[in-house]
């Protein structure tokens, strides 16, 4: 055998040992990328028919697609576990790995988890109070709350600036603010106190209760949160009158919640899809809201009969005025004090920008739609 043909034989050999082991190594990595994704439990406060939990899907499916579905979130709706109203001490307990609801409803620990959501309007509409959250301070505010005040085991980032929220359904228009001594309202949060101080005697419902109660007379008048939202569960059904614009929930924001030593276990990278995902489902949640709640306005007052109308500024005023009332005693307590003075202190600069600077687009409107309003 010469030279050359004992070179060529081992050649060969090497070659055929490291095509064994190449292959070997291909048939390794399909091991690799079928590692079961880590799965997250989430409940959301919504039923499967709210156009709350078609949101809550939207932040699902940029999780899972961001993450290349190394996450998997099961989503479920309210009730499948816990009650809408005790998510958060699910998530706390490790019962559920995450939650989809808003700060308002777990107001009854501390009155101030309604000032990231339902507190009083100091000019600024929801999406400038969310960049308050982002911007001033906001978010350490609200994990001071949760984690340092209450002693809660969770994280929490908010998302998705609600447009304000009805005035509500009523048997009768409301055209004066005297209407609502004695009326027997749903609403939650400080709505409640706000509406309290007007003389309404306020019943705090989930969603999933309000047209119920409504039809056993338990109330006479409700709000919930949207066009959609209130159709979908029937509120068309048990009152014909539907007032748009308030002051008592002007601003919210949606709520996700996780168990912090499910987050803090997870890879830096996924714990920063479930942050930013949030950011992402806001505009997905606004772009949704924007298409469906105006297609759905117009669907209660041309295929229900509703008796659609915004509510009078006189009416407005007054809830102002109530506001200024129930503050006082509110601000007594050192850390809801500290959280308005920022709001306030946001809002004096970013509104006064804001007016400023926009256009009235009131008059634009008009222009191109006359007789419309």
């Amino acid at each position: 055998m010469t030279t050359e043909q004992i070179s060529r034989r081992r050649f060969l050999k090497t070659a055929a040992v490291g095509g064994t082991a190449a292959a070997g190594a291909t048939l390794a990595a399909p091991a690799v990328l079928a590692q079961a994704p880590i799965v997250l439990k989430m409940q959301s406060s919504w039923p499967d028919s709210d156009i709350f939990q078609d949101m809550a899907k939207q932040f699902v499916e940029r999780v899972h697609a961001m993450s290349g579905d190394r996450l998997k979130i099961d989503l479920l709706p309210a009730g499948a576990v816990v009650g809408a109203f005790q998510v958060q001490d699910a998530c706390h307990d490790g019962v559920l790995d995450a939650a989809h609801t808003v700060p308002v409803y777990w107001y009854g620990k501390n009155k101030a988890a309604s000032l990231f959501g339902t507190g009083p309007v100091f000019g600024g509409d929801a999406n400038q109070m969310l960049a308050w959250l982002y911007y001033g301070g906001g978010q350490e505010f609200y994990r001071e709350l949760t984690q340092d005040i209450l002693g809660l085991n969770v994280v929490g980032f908010l998302s998705f600036g609600m447009p304000a929220q009805p005035l509500g359904w009523f048997k009768t228009e409301i055209t004066d603010a005297a209407q609502l001594q004695g009326l027997k309202y749903r609403t939650v949060g400080l709505a409640a106190d706000l509406f309290q101080q007007m003389g309404a005697s306020v019943a705090q419902l989930p969603g999933g209760e309000i047209v119920p109660a409504m039809e056993r007379g338990v109330i006479d008048g409700f709000e919930f949160n949207n066009p959609t939202s209130d159709m979908r569960f029937g509120a068309q059904d048990v009152a014909k009158n539907y007032m748009l614009a308030s002051y008592h929930q002007a601003s919210e924001s949606f709520e996700y919640i996780f168990n912090k030593d499910k987050f803090e276990g997870l890879d830096p990278d996924l714990q920063a899809i479930l942050k930013h995902g949030v950011e992402a489902a806001h505009l997905a949640n606004f772009a949704l809201a924007m298409n469906q709640y105006s297609s759905d306005l117009q669907k209660l007052a041309t295929e229900s009969g509703v008796n659609v109308k915004r509510t009078p500024d006189s009416v407005l005023q007054a809830q102002l005025d109530a506001w200024d009332k129930i503050l006082p005693p509110l601000m007594e307590d050192a850390f809801f004090a500290k959280v308005v003075d920022s709001q306030k202190a946001w809002c004096e600069r970013v509104v006064y920008y804001s007016l400023l600077n926009a256009p009235d687009y009131k008059l634009a409107y008009q222009h191109y739609y006359p007789g419309k309003m």
